[in-house]
């Protein structure tokens, strides 16, 4: 049985649905960069390392190849018979959130140093352990608060969900990508009804019937292991980006470099997202989707927010988790988590780090 953990640093939040995970911290701020994005000749700005993309030899084959059937998540509309919520009142002490559910995820969560933590994530599960057919999961990263990641993390998976019910009944051309963007869009309309502040970037993988669909909007990023090389599934979306520039700049906005971050209007340096009211002409929540049959060679699926990815490389993270997960039928991927965490820490990170490692062999068909 799930053990879900909910935190909120003001105070304890009771939510409806038990699948919101708000790991607790407090963070110091810090001039790190957000992102590394790339250079770009048409500003006057330091050249940067750019983030590694991906890393597998034979990934457009993947991506080239026909489009596997629309997924069918037939989620429940309320899963409390999935697992138990704890609600806990947040203390100065509380430093790490840590959730393994048997072998099939874990998930870890370390508070940064720049203020409250402002990082979500998301995990449900089929609870038939004989067939564990279908499953969501999600890790948000938050920006300015963390009201968009709180909002998305209880809302994107229903909101999905119902997309798919409404490509089931019958619509012709409805395909998996489509319903993953509707329940994004949706999302992020509802969060700006509320007229909150603040934003969060976005990765997900929805499992059902052997497939993985894994999406994103932002610069959280999903990494697979196939046979211990590591390849993104995913592209992190920032303003240094050649087409998230273009984007920009056709739609009347215009992206600077500020101490070396490039940055939409000058100040915020993601592309891509839920939330950010006051940038959304130019910060759209579309997530860009891959879906892909799960195969005997996907060993494990790494989701994660930039507080990782900004210090550890696509295949440094697969070689840390792999030794951990040799064992598929007792995998260690809760100390594979930490084990990520410490490295990005030792490395300088100050930003709120939240993972979730899958282990894609407990999914195939």
């Amino acid at each position: 049985m799930n053990r879900l953990v909910i935190m909120a640093p003001e105070s304890p939040v009771f939510f409806q649905s038990p699948l919101v995970f708000s790991p607790t911290s407090v963070k110091t701020p810090s001039s790190s960069p957000r992102s590394t994005p790339q250079k770009l000749t048409m500003l006057a700005c330091p050249s940067r390392k750019a983030k590694e993309t991906t890393s597998c030899p034979g990934s457009d084959t993947v991506l080239k190849r026909k489009r596997p059937p629309m997924l069918d998540l037939k989620l429940p509309p309320v899963v409390a018979s999935w697992c138990t919520t704890t609600v806990k009142t947040p203390e100065k002490a509380d430093e790490v959130v840590e959730v393994e559910e048997d072998g099939v995820y874990s998930v870890y969560c370390k508070r940064g140093r720049r203020g409250p933590i402002e990082d979500r994530y998301v995990a449900a599960v089929d609870p038939d352990e004989r067939v564990r057919k279908k499953a969501f999961f999600g890790v948000f990263d938050g920006h300015g608060g963390s009201k968009a990641a709180e909002f998305a993390a209880k809302n994107l998976g229903s909101n999905i969900d119902a997309a798919m019910a409404a490509a089931r009944s019958g619509e012709e051309g409805y395909s998996t990508e489509r319903a993953i963007r509707d329940g994004y869009i949706k999302t992020d309309e509802d969060f700006l009804k509320e007229g909150s502040r603040g934003g969060a970037c976005c990765v997900t993988a929805l499992i059902s019937e052997g497939e993985l669909a894994v999406s994103n909007a932002g610069d959280c990023r999903a990494v697979i292991s196939r046979g211990g090389v590591a390849e993104a599934l995913t592209t992190d979306h920032n303003p240094g980006q050649a087409d998230e520039l273009k984007r920009i700049e056709a739609l009347g906005g215009y992206v600077d470099c500020c101490n070396g971050v490039w940055r939409i209007q000058g100040t915020l340096a993601v592309s891509r997202g839920i939330g950010d009211r006051y940038l959304k002409e130019w910060v759209i929540a579309e997530p860009e989707t891959k879906t892909l049959r799960i195969k005997p060679e996907f060993e494990f699926l790494i989701l994660a927010s930039d507080g990782l990815w900004d210090k550890v490389t696509n295949q440094e993270a697969v070689d840390v988790v792999r030794p951990y997960c040799v064992d598929v039928e007792n995998p260690k991927t809760l100390s594979a988590c930490q084990k990520l965490v410490e490295l990005s820490c030792k490395r300088g990170s100050l930003d709120d780090i939240s993972l979730i490692i899958i282990q894609l062999q407990k999914f195939v068909a």
